[in-house]
């Protein structure tokens, strides 16, 4: 998997969305319970039941989503001790849980500093661009709308799975979408994992068309181990909606800047005066 790290497409206007939206991001994290140790990976057990009940209420659940069926016992971030050791204690659920809402509130939750900070690379690389094609209030719309289509697509697919869904990568992969559509020719920074990263500039259509492969690919199992812990068909979705969302706009797209002494490509000699 190639790293991006920049791309060379200014913008016009300060992309206040975007960063609002990875401010956000990073403040629901440093918030959510149960994740203090995750950075050293010593999270006790009390620090896992907390999280677990935390994901419980406020994560999307496809069988939520789809069926409406809430469970019966939810833990509620406690420890118990029984015959095979610690545990968490679980009990009939004290909320009222929204599954619509649930797939607002899973859009910002993240299960390790990894999960978060890819995420938020690719926002911020990608998200940039497309905002100031569509503007502040229609992107904060397209990438809601994003998120939702991919939270309700992946949880049609697994519509029995009580496992919760958080993450921003269906938004995201909107994002990435709509990027693609608008900005194919853009050329993207990236580091190929060769022996040791080696830069190279790429074309944003061959970094994120190779980005959607993989996750299609992922999506059916194939190539993974188990398929479970990633929402690979969410990223599917996601991307294709955020595709078709962003082709109206697609015509009236001014090209990016052609940069100098491009690594790839016919012009990827240097040029010479004379």
């Amino acid at each position: 998997m190639v790293i991006p790290v920049h791309d060379v497409n200014p913008v016009r206007r300060t992309p206040w969305v975007t960063y609002a939206l990875i401010a956000a991001n990073f403040l629901v994290f440093l918030y959510t319970p149960g994740l203090a140790g995750s950075v050293a990976g010593d999270s006790s057990v009390s620090q896992l039941c907390h999280l677990q009940a935390f994901l419980d209420h406020y994560a999307a659940v496809p069988q939520e989503l789809i069926h409406h069926q809430m469970p019966r016992l939810v833990p509620t971030g406690e420890v118990g001790v029984g015959a095979n050791g610690a545990g968490c204690l679980v009990a009939p659920p004290d909320y009222d849980k929204s599954p619509a809402l649930s797939v607002f509130t899973a859009m910002f939750l993240h299960g390790g500093w990894l999960h978060l900070l890819g995420n938020m690379l690719f926002l911020l690389i990608f998200g940039n661009n497309v905002e100031d094609r569509m503007g502040h209030i229609r992107f904060t719309l397209f990438y809601v709308v994003c998120g939702y289509a991919a939270s309700y697509g992946f949880a049609l697919l697994n519509a029995d799975s009580g496992d919760p869904l958080i993450g921003a990568s269906g938004a995201i992969a909107g994002v990435l979408g709509a990027y693609l559509v608008l900005y194919p020719k853009a050329r993207v920074w990236v580091l190929v994992p060769f022996l040791v990263f080696l830069p190279l500039r790429l074309p944003a259509w061959m970094v994120l068309g190779f980005w959607f492969v993989l996750q299609a690919i992922y999506s059916s199992g194939e190539g993974v181990s188990t398929a479970g812990t990633v929402a690979y068909a969410a990223h599917v979705v996601g991307f294709l909606v955020g595709m078709v969302l962003a082709w109206p706009l697609k015509a009236g797209t001014p090209p990016p800047p052609e940069p100098r002494g491009l690594l790839f490509g016919r012009r990827a000699r240097p040029r010479h005066t004379w």
